[in-house]
């Protein structure tokens, strides 16, 4: 798991930084809230220890900026403000989650595995292919791939049924909504562009054409 670090105090950057990689994390860290953005916006975390007060832009101005992006990273504050009204103006500004400084790294870390236990729910695998269902993103081999409505409804659909044939009623049925007689060809048009997209090479194709019948999605 991938979680950037945003803190310019250096002995709590090296602390966490040592703390978190030694329970598993990769641990990416920016000490400004330019430098946090850039990052933000430019590779992809699955969580942000953000603290408030940063050069440059502040932890707050990051966020906010962050999610106009509809960018869905989980966030959690760590930061020395502690009212009522300072915390609220942080979760408003589309902060997942607030750890108040000083805090226990046991704490911590507790309330990261709960947001990675959240998060794990929310994301289907399929070999290099990733779908995040929260944010409805899709990746191949880390790199984002835009697909339709219509693609990402089918491939959740068979890779949620992964090793399972599904018939082209089946999908008709659970993707288009169509319960009556109807050309299932359709299908083919959109798992072409689906595999054209994502890359997926016929020898390595990890969904594979039922003929007659239907598809099915296996690692």
């Amino acid at each position: 798991m991938r979680i950037l670090l945003v803190e310019d105090e250096v002995g709590i950057i090296q602390f966490l930084q040592q703390g978190l990689e030694e329970e598993g994390y990769s641990i990416t860290t920016a000490s400004n809230g330019e430098a946090a953005l850039q990052l933000l916006l430019e590779n992809n975390f699955d969580l942000v220890l953000l603290d408030w007060m940063l050069p440059k832009i502040t932890g707050i101005e990051v966020c906010r900026e962050f999610r106009k992006k509809n960018k869905t990273t989980p966030i959690i504050f760590l930061t020395a403000k502690d009212t009522v009204q300072e915390t609220i103006e942080g979760l408003q500004a589309g902060a997942n989650d607030y750890v108040k400084k000083p805090f226990s790294f046991d704490e911590l870390v507790a309330r990261i595995k709960i947001h990675f236990r959240n998060q794990e729910t929310q994301v289907l695998n399929l070999g290099s292919i990733e779908i995040n269902l929260s944010n409805r993103l899709v990746y191949v081999n880390n790199q984002e791939v835009t697909l339709t409505h219509r693609e990402f409804e089918l491939l959740c659909y068979l890779v949620k049924n992964k090793g399972k044939v599904c018939t082209r009623t089946q999908i008709i049925e659970e993707v288009w909504d169509i319960h009556f007689d109807y050309d299932t060809g359709v299908i083919d048009v959109f798992m072409n562009s689906i595999r054209k997209k994502l890359n997926i090479k016929k020898e390595e194709d990890c969904i594979k054409t039922i003929r007659g019948v239907g598809y099915i999605a296996n690692d």
